[in-house]
């Protein structure tokens, strides 16, 4: 006898935000979310540092032993177009996944004090603030202006559609925490990233095979045009240089391609996803279950918060 049906449509968002107008980019956000609803989607999943910006090509104006005016002034521009969360930005968010009714998962800048982190937030349907990931590991250049997340901040959230989470950019290449996603049972493995490079789209089919889960994720797609004029980077003048080309996709629990890889611009992929076909890919192989061998490997995760203060009565 089969099971009742449980296919919903989800989708990944490939556009670029306006960079340093934060208010233009969540009216973008909203109207994207708009359009994915339109066609059905129950979940939309939005690129890496979507709200905020991935300040590609800057240099902040640092090398080893110094840090110039100019970088800190472009630091400083950065910050300013972060979001804070709990915030009035993260709250007009939440009013989009209530107002079109679907789970929104978003990439944003967010601004804790001085310090600033690559984070994905969660929100429900009906608007509530599910939760957040921040990025455990900035990659290269990245940490120069990126705090470092914890192990607190790794949910992996039991919805109707199924048990998601996120897995930023290229902490998908780090097996430990694979790892331990599948051992809270994800289902859907968000990874919103950064990377547009023909090798994505292999590590997105490897995890899903490996995790035996459904893997979306989506990249910026960015023109020079969508970066201010007076923007210094590597990315040279040219308005219509590509910046970030895309390649965003959606996988199975098998690793066949359901959606994309799509280069062309700015777009939204969707697909139907069936959660009995992660049960079919299990038959054969679960890497936290019968094909694992704890007597021989076994991973330990501190999910504890890692305040750099601690006072005293917060231990009481």
């Amino acid at each position: 006898m089969n099971p009742p049906s449980s296919v919903n449509r989800v989708a990944v968002v490939q556009a670029a935000p306006v960079a340093y107008d934060t208010p233009a980019t969540l009216q973008k956000l909203r109207k994207f979310t708009e359009e994915a609803a339109a066609k059905g989607a129950k979940l939309v999943l939005f690129p890496e540092a979507f709200v905020g910006g991935y300040p590609r090509g800057l240099s902040f104006g640092a090398t080893i032993g110094n840090r110039s005016a100019e970088g800190r002034d472009q630091y400083r521009r950065y910050w300013e177009a972060a979001i804070d969360v709990p915030g009035e930005d993260c709250e007009r968010i939440a009013q989009t996944a209530a107002r079109f009714g679907v789970y929104l998962v978003v990439g944003v800048i967010e601004r804790d004090g001085g310090t600033l982190y690559c984070t994905v937030l969660f929100f429900g349907p009906d608007g509530s603030y599910l939760g957040k990931h921040r990025k455990l590991m900035p990659t290269g250049s990245e940490r120069l202006v990126w705090g470092f997340g914890d192990g607190s901040t790794m949910p992996v959230f039991d919805t109707p559609l199924g048990r998601m989470g996120a897995v930023v950019c290229w902490e998908n290449y780090m097996p430990l925490m694979r790892a331990a996603h599948y051992a809270k049972g994800i289902q859907i493995y968000l990874a919103p990233t950064a990377d547009g490079r023909e090798t994505w789209l292999s590590t997105m089919r490897h995890i899903a095979m490996e995790g035996r889960c459904f893997v979306l994720s989506c990249n910026q797609y960015a023109l020079r045009s969508d970066y201010p004029g007076d923007y210094v980077s590597e990315l040279g003048e040219e308005p219509g240089k590509v910046a970030s080309r895309g390649g965003s996709c959606i996988v199975n629990p098998l690793g066949q391609v359901l959606a994309g890889p799509d280069f062309e611009g700015e777009t939204i992929l969707t697909a139907d996803i069936d959660l009995a076909d992660i049960a079919r890919g299990k038959f054969d192989f679960d890497a936290v279950g019968h094909y694992a061998r704890p007597d021989v490997f076994q991973l330990v995760v501190n999910d504890k918060p890692t305040a750099a203060v601690v006072f005293e009565r917060d231990k009481q």
